[in-house]
């Protein structure tokens, strides 16, 4: 059967609230309820410094965020939102619950007059108070958005407005049609994603349980009672009820990328009554079963809620894009269909380095999926991307970083999908110049890079970073180590741009002169950039003798908070720097890493709403956390291998699909002096992954002096 005819059957047995309760009961801990997605909504003034994430409500992977959006809170409560991302997107179709009659025009959803108190949220329920005391609880499916506004007893009329033509970005094109008492149905254009355009078009379908006493819809300044169709930019419709005799009204919408037909379907197939407590359920139920993939012991209250918030995080992004019926929009902005689930949203330059690893050891059956979807994405637009939303190549960010996403998911157990053509795809992005995926170059640069040597900074070392994992999955896929040897020697391009006076990596201008020292870096330091080669980290310690390297890490982790992008200590809130901490393995020192990660615990991660050191970019930071917290990191993408450090909790137990992984230690104390892989001793920081893919146990023993484990058996060399 169908794999998407297998999720409406689940998504329809789930929506039993008695099957649901008896499911959660199996389960020794509520992990929904222990989420708390208010962790990472901190708005600063510096995007640099936000977690941008949601508190609202969505399904794991789900296509539907119901939720307040992480940037523009005037809007209400919108249908779509990433999480943790960099820039203003999506928020489309924002509705709140009002008081009385409509008398003017909303304009731009009342331009954040309206006041949203007494929030409350866990994983697949949010609830607040909108103008003091209108109670406003939402809840969804995969697909489905619900709403159950409960007014106060003395109102005796309600209006609900939804906005058309207004989103978290501007947008002009848009339409909505009132089509009876109760619904109403449109679409809407993408608007803009970072400043970059992002033209797909999402369709949305609504109802109301009970019957309008009126509506209307509103263009900028102007309010058309008993009008029926809402067009352009700052447009929307509204309903007024009648709440004398019933205080209570629920709403539910369905969205969809392909029609509005396709989200009356997706409405229909997995929202079909009006039970919001069913709903709530199932939605907790469906956290509850992929947040029990990681079980941890001895953690206090405080830790088991940040932990599993992160764990959380790390599920919303990417997205389910295909409809229940299979179909959904392509990259060459055709309908497609597919017997397996289709994804979207890929922030890729952040999410290769920690969260498509985490996944591909849990869910490696998800995991496939969403790189085939990546794959077709390639297919249908030419190249790999390098950030999607909805169906849009953005080209934000540098690199190309779709190659080390995958080669990790294939390293790390994920190879149900296309390998053959996903390297095919692969090589023609890194070896092919002017290759282009919707027409934006996939590797910019791509000409001097392979004729020269080099590209701008931080660029080319993303270049080589992918290069070094292409030539992994290549080898892998083969069998042939010869498939990958072009791209094994290019990975070494950043020699190129290594300045032997200065003894730091420097960009080169056209003339193959050195440039400014900090030029060229992304969303970066020249401090933190001359790590950012973790497939090469010997050579480059080699290259300026350990003392020197030794000196380097210490003074870069002078500071670990604060100063945002372009900080020249430890930049803990952005990926080039998320691996550096692990460095200190590779000289003989996992003692540093030990104390480094206990300030970054205590000091950068909190259950608060700044409890995120920076956005969270798709759930990057979050999976970093997980990883850490138990005691592995994957150092080099696409290298099936973990980095070890002392977990945070006594025992951890990952549920991955072949057996269990278990890691502990032995007491709270922080150095780890012995370490047992899978009962024989390991004396390594580098864990080779296959040693534990079917299961396995990590024991560490701990103590609060540091012995020798780890200063003699250092991290291999993986360059030759």
């Amino acid at each position: 059967m169908k794999r998407y005819l297998k999720s409406l059957l689940l998504l329809a047995i789930m929506l039993l609230p008695d099957f649901a309760t008896a499911e959660q009961k199996k389960l020794a801990t509520d992990y929904a309820a222990i989420v708390n997605p208010f962790i990472g909504t901190h708005r600063a003034k510096r995007i640099s410094l936000m977690g941008t994430t949601f508190s609202g409500v969505s399904l794991p992977w789900g296509m539907v965020q119901f939720t307040r959006p992480a940037f523009d809170e005037p809007l209400g409560f919108v249908v779509n939102q990433l999480s943790g991302t960099g820039g203003w997107h999506m928020g489309h179709f924002p509705t709140y619950p009002l008081k009385g009659i409509l008398n003017e025009s909303p304009k731009r959803m009342f331009n954040g007059t309206i006041k949203i108190s007494e929030e409350q949220a866990s994983a697949g329920y949010y609830a607040a108070n909108v103008q003091g005391d209108t109670r406003a609880e939402l809840s969804a499916t995969l697909r489905t958005g619900i709403a159950r506004y409960t007014y106060a007893a003395d109102e005796k009329r309600a209006t609900i407005i939804i906005g058309c033509g207004i989103a978290s970005s501007p947008i002009k094109i848009a339409a909505m049609t009132i089509t009876g008492k109760n619904s109403c149905e449109g679409y809407a254009e993408g608007g803009m994603f970072c400043s970059h355009p992002a033209p797909y078009k999402i369709y949305y379908a609504a109802e109301f349980d009970c019957e309008a006493i009126e509506s209307g819809i509103w263009k900028h300044d102007e309010l058309h009672r008993n009008a029926t169709f809402a067009e352009g930019e700052n447009s929307g419709v509204y309903f007024t009820f009648d709440v004398e005799k019933g205080r209570t009204i629920h709403y539910k919408f369905a969205i969809s990328y392909v029609s509005v037909e396709n989200a009356k379907e997706n409405l229909r197939a997995e929202n079909p009554s009006w039970n919001f407590d069913a709903v709530k359920s199932a939605a907790a139920m469906a956290w509850n079963k992929e947040l029990s993939k990681i079980e941890i012991e001895g953690a206090t209250q405080d830790e088991q809620i940040q932990f599993y918030t992160h764990l959380y995080h790390t599920m919303l992004n990417p997205n389910v894009f295909s409809d229940v019926n299979g179909e959904y929009m392509g990259a060459d902005f055709v309908k497609h269909k597919s017997d397996r689930t289709h994804y979207t949203n890929f922030s890729l330059w952040d999410t290769y380095r920690t969260q498509i690893q985490l996944y591909a050891v849990l869910w490696p059956d998800i995991t496939s999926d969403i790189v085939q979807s990546l794959t077709d994405f390639a297919v249908q637009s030419g190249g790999y991307p390098r950030w999607v939303i909805a169906n849009v190549e953005t080209g934000t960010m540098n690199g190309d970083c779709a190659i080390p996403f995958i080669a990790s998911a294939y390293a790390f157990g994920a190879k149900d999908f296309d390998t053959k053509k996903a390297l095919e795809l692969m090589k023609a992005n890194a070896g092919i110049p002017n290759t282009k995926s919707q027409g934006v170059e996939c590797r910019p640069g791509l000409s001097d890079y392979l004729e020269k040597g080099y590209s701008r900074g931080s660029r080319m070392l993303e270049y080589c970073i992918g290069d070094f994992a292409l030539s992994q999955y290549a080898e892998s896929i083969t069998g042939n180590r010869n498939e990958g040897e072009q791209f094994r020697r290019t990975s070494a391009n950043w020699r190129n741009i290594y300045n032997p006076e200065t003894k730091w990596l420097c960009m080169r201008n056209s003339k193959g002169e050195w440039d400014k020292q900090d030029k060229g870096w992304t969303e970066s330091t020249y401090t933190n950039c001359f790590w950012l080669l973790p497939h090469d980290i010997p050579a480059l310690i080699d290259t300026i003798g350990e003392e020197l390297a030794m000196t380097r890490l210490d003074t870069l982790f002078t500071k670990i908070s604060g100063g945002g992008f372009k900080a020249l200590w430890w930049s803990s809130c952005n990926e080039p720097g998320m691996h550096i901490p692990w460095i200190y393995n590779y000289l003989g020192r996992p003692d540093k890493v030990s104390d480094l990660l206990e300030r970054v615990f205590t000091e950068l991660y909190t259950n608060h709403p700044n409890g995120i050191p920076g956005n969270d970019d798709m759930g990057t930071l979050s999976a970093w956390y997980v990883l850490a917290a138990s005691g592995v990191y994957p150092f080099v993408p696409g290298v099936g291998a973990m980095m070890l450090n002392t977990p945070r909790y006594s025992k951890i137990t990952w549920h991955a699909p072949k057996g269990d992984i278990v890691f502990s230690k032995s007491s709270d104390a922080r150095y780890t002096t012995d370490c047992k892989v899978n009962g024989k001793r390991h004396d390594s920081t580098w864990l080779d992954w296959s040693l534990v893919q079917n299961g396995g146990t990590i024991e560490h023993k701990t103590a609060d002096t540091p012995k020798s484990w780890g200063t003699k058996q250092l991290p291999p060399s993986l360059r030759k």
